[in-house]
């Protein structure tokens, strides 16, 4: 389970005052992100070990704001 950054402040960072994305506008961004840290992984071959989880490093980049998203 994610605490830090917590599910509010994501929310915040995606979303706008006027245009709040959901939850699971939230989950969709996140697992996707976490899916392209896996795979960038894969191909250095970089292994597990005692680094934070995909999802965790996810939910930082979006909230350091390295994520955004783009509505068509």
């Amino acid at each position: 389970m994610v605490n830090e950054p917590s599910v509010d402040e994501l929310i915040r960072k995606l979303g706008t005052e006027e245009d709040p994305i959901s939850r699971y506008a939230l989950c969709t961004i996140a697992s996707k992100r976490a899916r392209q840290i896996l795979e960038v992984q894969k191909n250095m071959g970089v292994d597990g070990g005692s680094r934070p989880k995909e999802l965790s490093s996810a939910c930082v980049d979006i909230a350091d704001g390295k994520v955004v998203i783009a509505k068509d």
